[in-house]
């Protein structure tokens, strides 16, 4: 406790089963440490980050805008998920301490609102398990935190103080329960005015976010070789070694999957988002691998191969992959400056509609399945082809529609373009050839000025440059 009957920060992170702490034992842990400071070179996020905040003042002058970074969330009991900054909170800040809180004044000044490691002056170093340097690692100090970031810090225990009065507040909610308490709710849907702002703020990257991107995509290729490098392994152990093994790259070079992975062998891979992978890799089957490394500065890749097990695809195989493929191909050559977000899908399905057809399985004429008050021949193919990808892996997710899916194409912008096939197992309207059969192939695009590059271009796509490249290692 402290001496005017508070709780210190410790009694609110111990556990019952925590050892007593006697004040001998309390005071001698407060003496003989070299608690000094180190020196820590600018981020190079920090002039992006800086004119993010400045264009989002921009948008809502005379008006103080919020964005926290989130808390630890519980994975059970008293054990947490490792933490994970909120994604418009790094977009502004770089920052990835956890319970920060970004504040951009009406006067377009920012302050970090961050909780500093503890001195050594009370129990919260050695007793804290969440905060304590002794049990969760040193937190970095405040004067660390603004000469990495390029920005004012405080203590956020002042934040509470900062945030009163009558100054017009707009917060990005449900990020931090906290954070939301301190500030009433706007009225006439403003906080859901600033959500999309932040999210629209992110649509089109710059050059260092195409960068980190780039990275990710790179170690991501990496993630993909190591998995079939260990191919034994894969059949021995199936889905389980794919997935763990492209953890480890994961982990070793960025840090952290951007998503679950996806590692659906056989009929697996017709569940979009099959992340069980607890399933057998079969000789002659198909595997769909769908993952994604998260750099240190958390641009995620997304990329998806589906892979013939047995390292050659069956004549029936590489029909339907080539059918995909072109599908893909076509989409990647339809996306420009200027045309609609969907340019790209729409020209994927148009490949895809007519190789449905072509297999006989279309109820209909291919021009009235494709249109928008049919779309039958969705029932194989059952996703967009396209989403926006950055920080998130779904990114831009609160931008407005005329902004994002009805928008045009702008250069800078970083989309997917990954069209699939998937022949349920249980489907009785496809011959029994083809059913369990799932096939999507996906890759990370940015829009330039005179179309569009494909930045996973170092992962094999074609069906004789997979099969050359498995060649290698099988």
């Amino acid at each position: 406790m402290t001496d005017n009957g508070a709780p210190t920060p410790a009694d609110d992170h111990t556990e019952s089963h925590d050892q007593p702490v006697p004040e001998a034992w309390s005071n001698f842990m407060r003496e003989g440490w070299d608690d000094r400071e180190v020196e820590v070179p600018e981020h190079p996020i920090t002039p992006w980050a800086a004119a993010r905040r400045e264009r989002l003042a921009g948008i809502f002058p005379g008006e103080r805008l919020v964005v926290p970074a989130g808390t630890y969330k519980v994975r059970a009991n008293d054990t947490d998920y490792r933490f994970r900054a909120d994604t418009a909170h790094v977009h502004l800040t770089g920052n990835q301490t956890s319970d920060a809180v970004v504040v951009i004044e009406p006067d377009g000044s920012s302050v970090l609102y961050a909780r500093p490691r503890s001195g050594r002056d009370t129990d919260e170093f050695f007793r804290d398990r969440q905060y304590g340097a002794l049990w969760a690692g040193a937190r970095p100090s405040a004067r660390e935190l603004s000469d990495s970031l390029g920005i004012e810090v405080r203590h956020v225990d002042q934040l509470a103080s900062a945030l009163s009065g009558n100054t017009p507040t707009r917060v990005l909610r449900g990020v931090s329960a906290d954070v939301d308490k301190l500030v009433s709710p706007t009225e006439g849907g403003r906080d859901e005015e600033f959500a999309r702002a932040l999210s629209e703020l992110r649509l089109i990257k710059d050059e260092w976010e195409l960068g980190e991107l780039q990275e990710a995509c790179d170690i991501t290729v990496r993630g993909f070789t190591d998995a079939v490098r260990e191919w034994d392994q894969v059949l021995e152990h199936g889905e389980r070694w794919i997935e763990g093994t492209f953890f480890r790259r994961a982990r070793a070079e960025g840090n952290d999957l951007g998503y679950d992975s996806i590692v659906g062998g056989g009929s697996h891979a017709t569940t979009l988002h099959w992340i069980d992978n607890n399933g057998p890799i079969v000789p002659g089957e198909l595997v769909l691998l769908d993952m994604g490394v998260e750099g240190h500065n958390l641009y995620t890749a997304d990329i998806t191969r589906t892979l013939p097990i047995s390292g050659k695809f069956t004549p029936l195989q590489r029909n339907l992959y080539e059918l995909v493929y072109n599908a893909q191909q076509a989409g990647i050559e339809a996306i420009r400056p200027g045309v609609t977000f969907r340019a790209g899908h729409f020209a994927a399905m148009e490949i895809l509609a007519h190789g449905l057809d072509d297999l006989g399985l279309l109820p209909v004429s291919v021009d009235e399945a494709l249109s928008e008050d049919n779309k039958t021949y969705s029932r194989w193919t059952l996703h967009g082809v396209s989403h926006m990808l950055g920080l998130d892996v779904h990114d831009c997710a609160s931008a407005s529609k005329e902004a994002y899916v009805e928008g045009p194409l702008q250069e800078g912008m970083v989309l997917t373009v990954e069209p699939g096939l998937y022949f349920q197992k249980e489907d009785k309207l496809v011959p029994e050839e083809l059913r369990g059969i799932g096939i999507r192939i996906e890759d990370d695009i940015v829009v330039t000025k005179d179309g569009a590059v494909n930045l996973s271009k170092g992962l094999p796509r074609t069906a004789d440059d997979v099969e050359a490249w498995m060649g290698q290692y099988l």
